[in-house]
């Protein structure tokens, strides 16, 4: 069993390389690639050390990889996903680019793992602020039928990469922003990713549609907003549901507890709900504020935070990798 990673250097790569440094997978060799910029250098894995290869051609063929992880932006994956698949290789891939492919399987474990048996080479990594979500609405989904959903997210400045961390940091210092339109330090920015014609930004579009897609829903009816928010790492969300099945915060209460990798932590008698420092480090979604919609006939309010670089991106995907392993796909 051989494992690539792609973009072992960025962001998400380490993250990657920690997930798999807790995993302890049956692993034969991995492979670590990234740009040339990042070539030469040394990642430490499991008390080896891999030279850093340039991300080329010429440097895949012929490696037998069975699993390649891919973290290094939408154009390097529509470039490069089809290279180490005609190579062999099963690509799980974090960046936006396949996700809405119908022959690729967008996946949350915890939530479709039979679509991975769909795969036709590539399997897609949903958007963090997607996965986190998808957790808590699969066993309501099944439990009473979602009727609608509406979005709020408050995204940290860690899912724009190094550039949105740095943004944050140094405005803290009183530096003007490099990444956001804006200073994020002390402010909230309603804009995540480019606007589109509809008055949506490409991030509201992606949750819109991945969701449906994940869930199976073609024409579940959502709506979403989502703002960056000046946190450093790990992303909530306030999300409204509406069901065609009649529901009770209790009722709610007991699905979400016996979900998945799904905490709930709701007590506010006592002051008890989760926040971003709940799920930092972890792979949990955690469930918390859960509260009868009253506006509507069969309605519930709730609040879940979630690790977006971990649970919402390399986690996940090596946790997709694990179940390939699983199922028995690998060559």
């Amino acid at each position: 069993m051989n494992i690539a990673v792609v973009g072992c250097t960025g962001m998400v790569g380490r993250k990657f390389i920690e997930v798999l440094e807790e995993k302890k997978l049956n692993v034969e060799n991995y492979y670590m690639y990234a740009s040339s910029k990042s070539a030469g250098s040394t990642v430490t894995l499991l008390g080896k050390d891999y030279t850093v290869i340039e991300l080329k051609e010429e440097n895949i063929v012929g490696k037998k990889i069975d699993i390649a992880l891919f973290s290094a932006g939408g154009s390097v994956s529509l470039e490069y996903a089809p290279i180490f698949k005609r190579e062999g290789a099963i690509v799980v891939d974090n960046s936006s680019a396949w996700r809405m492919h119908d022959e690729v399987p967008l996946v949350v474990p915890e939530v479709n793992e039979d679509d991975i048996l769909k795969h036709n080479g590539i399997i897609a990594n949903p958007n963090c602020s997607t996965i986190q979500a998808m957790l808590v609405l699969k066993p309501l989904d099944e439990a009473f039928r979602i009727k609608r959903v509406v979005y709020s997210t408050y995204q940290a400045v860690s899912g724009a990469g190094v550039a949105g961390y740095s943004d944050l940091e140094n405005g803290i210092k009183g530096e003007a922003p490099k990444k956001f339109p804006v200073q994020i330090f002390s402010n909230c920015i309603p804009q995540i990713d480019v606007f589109l014609d509809d008055g949506y930004t490409k991030e509201e579009e992606k949750m819109i549609k991945e969701t449906r897609k994940i869930l199976h829903r073609p024409d579940l009816k959502i709506t979403a907003t989502t703002v960056r928010v000046p946190v450093f790492n790990g992303h909530s969300e306030s999300i409204n549901i509406e069901f065609e099945k009649p529901v009770t915060r209790e009722s709610v209460m007991e699905v979400l507890r016996n979900a998945e990798n799904v905490i709930v932590k709701d007590d506010t008698k006592n002051g008890l709900f989760p926040t971003v420092l709940d799920a930092n480090g972890n792979d949990s979604v955690w469930v918390g504020r859960i509260r009868q919609d009253f506006s509507v006939e069969s309605g519930i309010n709730l609040w879940c935070v979630a690790d977006n670089i971990r649970k919402g991106a390399a986690a996940n995907a090596v946790q997709i990798a694990e179940r390939i392993i699983k199922l028995g796909l690998c060559k």
